[in-house]
């Protein structure tokens, strides 16, 4: 039975040209029918992906292969969303934190997937549901990374109320909200000053952006719980949401917004056993030696140089 490969890239830039070449070779030769795809998926709110999924069989695909760095895994998540088939990303962007392999290690990333050397990993989304004032059905979305409640425009601040399970938290002006998973953690709200969550941990994190309030902390809920983000009728302006920064949709004054844990989870292709820390520490380039043992290991060198100069001078 032939094994199929779908590889999803940025063919506007050389790099990625270049490693799109490598790849569908490496693969060919693994034994692997590929198949491309280089236009760009969904920019509407929602998941309307349902013909494009088939169209590129993506279900008829053992893996989905991603070139290019975290704005082109998260393109190709679109079409694995619903389905069970793995996405393997390979870094050609700067941090690429939700990669598995970098570009230099492309030909033995090829080598495991031939040889099934991987295992596949759940990451939680979260589904969205949002109702509009005059629209009698709500509009559904996803996101792997977050779903941002944010100002339209920049002169002012939005006016916002957080509940949790139906239950008032805090309101107050801001320039949002980022409500993110365990994986998105690392990315918008990180930047906002969010906690980092272990992508394991099963849970949805709320970061206000920007908050003029006494209480403004990120909050942590359960898998059972759900975010409610009311766009208030005092705010001075509207609002708009943005999925994983791709699909968006207007925020009209009096909008309520609901976040929770998502029903289908993401699935990807891992090919490095090291735990989350590591990964961590290798991403940001953590400085894990700290100013105390850099100066301890500053005053040995000393003393070494101290001892050997005494020692030249005996002999």
């Amino acid at each position: 039975m032939t094994r199929r490969v779908l590889i999803v890239t940025h063919g506007g830039r050389p790099q990625a040209v270049a490693a799109m070449s490598e790849a569908v070779d490496e693969l060919e030769r693994a034994g692997f029918e590929v198949a491309l795809h280089d236009d760009d998926l969904a920019e509407t709110f929602g998941d309307e992906m349902a013909a494009a999924r088939a169209r590129e069989g993506v279900s008829e695909s053992e893996i989905v292969m991603v070139l290019g760095g975290d704005g082109t895994i998260l393109r190709a998540a679109e079409l694995t969303h619903g389905t069970d088939v793995p996405l393997l990303g390979v870094n050609l962007g700067h941090v690429g934190f939700l990669a598995e392999s970098e570009r230099e290690n492309l030909h033995d990333a090829v080598r495991r997937v031939a040889a099934r050397e991987y295992v596949v990993e759940e990451r939680s989304v979260v589904d969205v549901v949002v109702h509009r004032p005059g629209e009698d059905e709500p509009v559904t979305g996803w996101a792997l990374n977050e779903a941002t409640v944010e100002k339209a425009q920049r002169d002012r601040m939005i006016e916002v109320a957080v509940a949790v399970d139906d239950r008032p938290v805090s309101s107050f002006g801001c320039d949002g909200v980022v409500i993110a998973t365990a994986t998105g953690s690392t990315a918008h709200a990180f930047s906002a000053g969010g906690p980092v969550l272990w992508p394991d941990v099963d849970a949805v994190l709320l970061v206000p952006l920007s908050a003029h309030a006494l209480f403004s902390r990120p909050l942590v809920i359960g898998p059972r719980s759900e975010y409610t983000i009311d766009v208030l009728d005092r705010s001075p302006l509207p609002g708009v949401l943005t999925c994983d920064g791709r699909r968006s949709i207007d925020l009209p004054v009096g909008s309520r917004v609901q976040v929770r844990r998502g029903t289908d989870p993401l699935r990807f292709a891992r090919l490095v056993h090291a735990p989350f820390s590591d990964r961590l520490v290798s991403k940001f380039n953590l400085p894990v030696i700290g100013w105390r043992e850099a100066a301890d290991d500053a005053a040995a060198r000393r003393a070494a140089r101290s001892a050997a100069d005494e020692h030249d001078k005996e002999g």
